[in-house]
């Protein structure tokens, strides 16, 4: 296999896809970020634009300030049955797995079901030709269910343990093709050794028979440019065909490779021989023309693709204090801090250019990439100075500062990614935080090594955040651009 594009690219990782005729829906992940699990559409599995966000009320979605960075929201399934969508999922930090239902897949979507006789995570749904339904997770068992009601029948029974030898056998879903049962799972853990491997049986709870291909789709011990591929979704298109939905990462750098932008969602064709799946080279059909995404703040809500850690009060974050403004009142007083109040946007290009436009005259706010608590830059301005800082593990330090005028700043960051290797101890990229000036140009205060915002630095499951806080009373936010550029 070669190396594709994302057809989904920054922090959308666990796909889950399904079909509603010519229509094809996905969701993703969201972890420790409400609104909660993003929701896209597509009509050709390449182009997605996103419809909305399955959790995107409180009473479905609350999340407390113990919710560790990479906690709260993981691996949703999403399947259409019986004229009704339905998505089921696991909040780790409350609850455990949970199930809402809607006709239209923008939403609303209802309340959540609880499921406390489910156990585990990546919880997956499958009907049989009986109306039956059976809940499969991770590890991998299954138990019966009843999605109305959220009550289940008998114990879980353990399926299939996956490869002999092969670590963390999860994201499991059932599917119904010809005569067989088809259970397709990840295995080997989302790391540089995490692959796909599938099963068959006659039934829906088996016994199942281990494809001799098997792992059917990994990357692993390969130079290919995309690395931990894995926790994939089957999809048949109208005409027949059929594809894979499917994470990975793209890192950067020297040795061992540092990606920053999360995992990502990929695509790959599938074809048939022997009754198996045989999966192929992930596709080069990108996402389009690098387009810039610009937000004036004039709308009364949000858009959807803003995010924010653990909640979102409108006492805090709101479009309608200030008309044609992001107006972002402080609670906690650094990126250090769970409460803080961020709204963010994935970063979704190695290389980008972001631009804010901040009155911090009542406080102090700026513009910051986050990967979690003690993984951040950001630069910053009150009413007397601007300056650049750096959380990194235990260590947090001032980088760059400067005087300022009186008047609103132009706050920004250029990240570029490495083009050429300087040795095996290259980082991935470098980001230039500084201001704009009046007359257009950009002065650089500090440039940042990006490696230590990457994964293989932080851990955990997120990627990059971009976006705005507030540290001290009340920041204001004119406009927010931000540009991809080619690397």
């Amino acid at each position: 296999m070669s190396g594709g594009h994302p057809v989904i690219p920054g922090f959308h990782p666990d796909p889950s896809v399904c079909r509603v005729g010519d229509d094809y829906y996905l969701a993703c992940s969201s972890f420790e970020y409400v609104p909660g699990v993003p929701l896209f559409h597509s009509r050709d599995l390449v182009h997605w634009t996103q419809i909305g966000n399955v959790l995107d009320r409180p009473e479905q979605l609350s999340l407390s300030d113990d919710a560790a960075s990479s906690g709260g929201i993981y691996a949703p399934t999403l399947r259409h049955h019986d004229g009704r969508f339905w998505l089921i999922v696991t909040n780790v930090n409350g609850g455990g797995n949970l199930l809402v239902t809607a006709t239209d897949p923008a939403g609303p979507w209802s309340d959540p079901l609880p499921l406390p006789g489910v156990p585990g995570i990546d919880p997956d749904l499958a009907w049989d030709d009986d109306g039956t339904c059976w809940c499969t997770v991770a590890g991998i068992s299954q138990v019966r269910i009843d999605p109305y009601t959220g009550e289940t029948s008998g114990p879980p029974r353990r399926l299939w343990s996956g490869t002999p030898g092969a670590k963390a056998p999860e994201a499991p879903h059932l599917y119904r093709v010809g005569d067989y049962w088809y259970l397709l799972i990840a295995e080997g853990g989302t790391e540089r050794g995490h692959g796909v491997s599938v099963a068959r049986g006659r039934t829906p709870n088996g016994p199942f028979e281990p494809c001799p291909a098997n792992p059917v789709l990994s990357h692993r011990s390969t130079d290919d440019p995309v690395q931990n591929t894995g926790h994939a979704d089957l999809v048949q298109a109208p005409d027949g065909s059929w594809w894979l939905v499917l994470l990975g990462v793209r890192p950067g750098g020297g040795t061992p490779g540092w990606h920053v932008l999360g995992r990502e969602t990929f695509l790959a064709p599938v074809t048939w021989e022997d009754g198996w799946p045989v999966v192929g080279a992930l596709t080069a059909a990108g996402p389009g023309p690098l387009v810039p995404f610009h937000d004036d703040f004039d709308d009364a809500a949000l858009a959807h693709c803003w995010i924010s850690p653990r909640r979102r009060s409108p006492l805090h974050c709101t479009t309608k204090e200030r008309p044609g403004s992001l107006t972002l009142h402080a609670l906690g007083d650094s990126l250090d801090a769970p409460d803080v109040v961020f709204a963010g946007y994935r970063q979704q290009h190695p290389s980008c250019r972001v631009r804010a436009r901040v009155d911090p005259a009542h406080g102090c706010g700026g513009l910051a990439v986050r990967l979690d608590e003690q993984h951040h830059y950001e630069i910053e301005g009150d009413a007397d100075e601007v300056r650049v800082l750096a959380r990194i593990g235990p260590l947090r330090t001032v980088v760059a500062s400067r005087p300022v005028a009186d008047g609103p700043l132009v706050l920004g960051v250029d990240v570029i990614a490495t083009k050429e290797l300087r040795g095996a101890r290259s980082g991935p990229d470098t980001l230039a935080f500084g201001v704009e000036e009046s007359d257009g140009t950009f002065t650089a205060l500090a440039s940042l090594d990006g490696r230590y915002l990457s994964t293989e630095v932080a851990g955990g499951f997120t990627g990059r955040v971009i976006g705005l806080y507030a540290a001290d009373g009340t920041a204001h936010f004119d406009w927010f651009h931000y540009e991809p550029l080619a690397h």
